[in-house]
């Protein structure tokens, strides 16, 4: 089983970039521990993080035949890209959409996600957590689908 975990706009500064809200984990330390639970679940996860729309709905063409779901944590991107909200539902995998903060505590323009009318459910406010809650989620979801 083949998951892949992209993560959008700004997320490459992580650890750095408003430590109050997105914490001091760095992507590449939140990366090593997605792939550590993905070793303990039998899974093999696939990173990728882009600022670069394109880039996104490219890797996710991509990669979509080699794969069995997708974790997402679009960024800003969740707020504005039909375009990938439209690249996530092409790709006919399941989807869980992450983010680091609470959306809905957030500025009013950050509760509305184009990413959430497609995926299977969503992550918010959970810091890093959130994505391991995101993949033994998913991979729950694969397994029994398996059955």
């Amino acid at each position: 089983m083949r998951i892949l975990v992209i993560n959008g706009p700004n997320l490459n500064l992580l650890g750095t970039r408003e430590p109050e809200i997105y914490g001091s984990l760095t992507l590449q330390e939140i990366e090593r521990r997605i792939r550590e639970r993905g070793r303990e679940l039998g899974v093999e996860i696939a990173c990728f993080q882009s600022n670069h729309e394109g880039a996104i709905i490219d890797y996710i063409q991509a990669e979509q035949a080699a794969a069995q779901g997708i974790i997402i944590n679009p960024g800003g991107l969740a707020h504005t890209s039909v375009g990938l909200r439209d690249a996530l539902t092409g790709s006919g995998l399941p989807v869980v959409e992450v983010h680091i903060s609470n959306i809905h505590a957030r500025e009013p323009f950050r509760r509305r996600s184009y990413v959430a009318g497609v995926a299977r459910g969503v992550v918010t406010g959970l810091g890093w957590r959130g994505y391991l809650a995101a993949l033994d989620a998913l991979a729950g979801i694969l397994k029994e689908a398996e059955a």
